[in-house]
């Protein structure tokens, strides 16, 4: 247990000199044959050498990891992901077996998990769709195709409903503009005066509006409108979400104004609430951890620790034995 906590913080700091986003980048002199001999050794030693497994895995990028499953089965003759997996049990098999995925691999399993069997997590579906830049969204699409037999939208469509359900179909169409230059002062203004008369100036809410606007223009754009519409409003954006909708409707709303504001906070944000919730919510830390180690952790990392004054690292090992 104390060895999964330990893992996912080594994820969260592994440094870089370079000033980067991910916390994990290329190893350099890597070697595959090396990794792959090791790791075989590990699985093969009684009661499994673990250590020696997060001490490779958490250094290595996806395309480093893939290399070292392509030199095991040259070697061992057998499928590394499926040694991996009889050689380790409980959180650890769940964060080692993400982490020999892609990013996007990973994520469209979480979605395609998220909505599988009776019932919807909604929860983890609003985080990764609402979360998602329109580039990351694109290749989720395609992996998920690739690994499901079916288009991502059809899914959300069968599993959601109302406007919840047109918000996230929206954001999966992935119709939003590419950030410019050109500050667009005009269109900063129409666009925070039509959230306004959407929502807060009328009685109900023209919802149709407010997703249109969010899920096409581009995030440098909503940071400006969001600004100005202030102007218009007595409440901030996100005051007038929870004031105008409810249930997943608000929730999503809600995570894509706050990952538009400032989106490794609010990753910080969540690990914070996860880590000290009763019970901790380990599927979400992992989650957010093992999806953006090679995305922009760093920077989620530097959130976490100015928002709540420790290091990510130092609270995973504090709350270790609660948390996985």
């Amino acid at each position: 247990m104390a060895m999964v906590s330990e893992f996912l913080g080594q994820l969260s700091l592994n440094e870089t000199t370079e000033t980067k986003y991910p916390t994990v980048v290329p190893a350099v002199n890597f070697d595959p044959d090396k990794d792959a001999a090791r790791i075989e050794t590990a699985i093969k030693t009684k009661g499994v050498d673990e250590q020696t497994i997060i001490d490779i895995l958490t250094k290595r990028t996806y395309s480093q990891r893939r290399d070292i499953a392509f030199a095991y089965e040259r070697k061992a003759k057998k499928d590394m992901i499926s040694a991996l997996k009889g050689a380790l049990s409980g959180s650890l098999e769940s964060v080692i077996l993400g982490l020999m995925k892609s990013t996007a691999q990973f994520d469209a399993t979480e979605i395609k998990g998220s909505m599988k069997g009776l019932g919807t997590d909604e929860e983890t579906l609003i985080e990764l769709l609402c979360s998602r830049s329109d580039s990351e969204l694109v290749q989720i699409k395609s992996v998920y195709k690739e690994l499901f037999k079916k288009e991502l939208h059809k899914d959300v469509a069968g599993d959601t409903s109302g406007n919840f359900c047109k918000l996230l179909l929206a954001l999966v169409q992935t119709k939003r503009d590419e950030p410019t230059s050109v500050v667009d002062y005009g269109k900063i203004d129409e666009d925070a005066r039509a959230l306004y008369e959407a929502g807060v100036k009328i009685k109900g809410t023209d919802v149709a509006t407010w997703i249109s606007i969010m899920s096409e223009r581009s995030v440098p754009h909503l940071q400006k409108v969001f600004q100005k519409y202030k102007s218009y409003s007595p409440y901030d954006m996100q005051e007038s979400i929870v004031k105008e909708v409810k249930g997943d409707l608000q929730k999503s709303f809600l995570v894509l104004v706050q990952c538009v504001e400032n989106k490794q906070l609010y990753f910080a944000k969540k690990l914070n609430e996860a880590m000290k919730s009763s019970g901790a919510k380990e599927k979400i830390v992992t989650r957010i951890i093992v999806s953006r180690c090679e995305v922009d952790l760093k920077k989620i990392c530097s959130e976490f620790k100015t928002a709540f004054g420790k290091s990510l690292q130092e609270t995973i090992e504090v709350g270790g034995q609660l948390l996985i």
